[in-house]
């Protein structure tokens, strides 16, 4: 296994090479048991705006979405109107989770080819969406457990979202926070299957592996997990997939499995240009995170180097910090939003770095086990 302080040498893959070329992440759809409420925390708590609607209003007779967004963020919360639908019983299984992680590609058919004669199982053949401001072609197909990629052409297309959706206007506005665009987002997947679902992005969709890590990188006392890093041709779009390593108790990979009942997305991680600023204003707003002890952060200078920031205010705030040959990064994981403890969110920010935080794992790791052992899941 590639060690995890050799990345691959930065590349970007020519068009003719990189038959998937991907502009960026279109949208995170989630499936939830109330997108009124949901849109409503992400507005409140993560200062996300409102912007699309479609539901009973609009037409739709078994389902409801609303559609926030934050710079170049944009989630898409849904809800069964139904009882027995392929949206509740996902909620049933999984809880609230993310459902379809959404591509902005120039050419959705293409896309669908492309993937599909490469062994993709199709999820959504190539259609046409219309209405008054223009159109979009869709397309999709499976990957890990429910989880589903769709593909997004929407170059003709002006409208609040998609085609059906209208603009959605609230009162009660929050302030953004700063999130700029969504860095990564982890797949956890079952025991074994990493390298499984690691060819697949490079066989299927013409991934680079950008790192790994092996259970020497990341394991504590109790726990450990392996994960490969797959990344399009010019790494807008970064997949991290890891899978349970052994230990003497349960990790956090096996834990989410247990609780979301199959392979799914573990975190989103979402950038900022001011990490201090953005994490202060979350903090305000009721978003728990992770803490580790004193003593990372009275090593933290000897480990990182100079950095821009003060090392108090990112004790105060929970914030971690590590540093690779391109420069450095700072990152802070919540807790789980969700009732079980599935889902939850990354706030990263990069100054010339790389890399994940590999020098985090194990403080990071341990600070997870606390919180597992409060819920008697370690």
């Amino acid at each position: 296994m590639q060690n995890a302080t050799d990345k691959q040498p930065k590349k970007t893959l020519s068009q003719d090479v990189d038959f998937l070329p991907i502009n960026g992440t279109d949208y995170v759809e989630f499936y939830v048991s109330n997108a009124k409420q949901a849109a409503y925390f992400y507005q409140m708590a993560f200062g996300f705006q409102p912007v699309a609607y479609a539901g009973l209003e609009t037409g739709l007779k078994d389902r409801v979405s609303y559609v926030v967004q934050q710079n170049k963020i944009r989630f898409v919360l849904t809800t069964s109107l139904e009882p027995d639908t392929d949206i509740g019983r996902h909620v049933d299984k999984h809880g609230d989770g993310v459902k379809v992680i959404a591509l902005w590609v120039d050419d959705a058919r293409k896309s669908f080819e492309e993937t599909t004669k490469r062994g993709a199982e199709p999820y959504m053949k190539p259609r046409e969406e219309k209405d008054s401001y223009g159109k979009v072609v869709r397309s999709g197909i499976h990957t890990y457990g429910d989880t589903v990629h769709i593909f997004v052409e929407r170059e003709e297309y002006n409208g609040p979202f998609l085609p059906g959706f209208k603009k959605w206007e609230t009162v009660n506005k929050s302030e953004p926070v700063g999130l700029k665009y969504v860095d990564h987002m982890v797949g956890n997947v079952n025991w074994g299957e990493m390298n499984k679902w690691a060819k697949f992005y490079a066989e299927v969709m013409g991934f680079q592996q950008l790192i790994s890590f092996d259970d020497k990188d990341i394991s504590t006392e109790y726990s450990a997990l392996m994960s490969k890093v797959m990344t399009n041709g010019n790494e807008k779009i970064k997949f991290p997939i890891n899978e349970p390593a052994k230990g003497k108790k349960k990790s956090q990979i096996e834990e989410f499995i247990d609780f979301y009942k199959d392979s799914g997305v573990q975190h989103i991680a979402l950038e900022t240009d001011d990490i201090v600023s953005t994490v202060t204003e979350l903090q305000n707003r009721g978003i728990e995170f992770l803490r580790v002890p004193h003593a990372y952060y009275e090593e933290l200078l000897d480990r990182v180097g100079n950095i821009d920031e003060q090392v108090n205010t990112l004790e105060e705030l929970g914030i971690l910090v590590d540093r690779d040959e391109d420069g450095y990064l700072l990152q802070i994981f919540s807790k789980p939003v969700e009732p079980r403890p599935t889902l939850f969110f990354e706030i990263i920010q990069r100054k010339g770095a790389r890399s994940f935080g590999k020098g985090n794992f194990k403080a990071l790791f341990e600070a997870i086990e606390r919180e597992q052992e409060s819920r008697g899941t370690l």
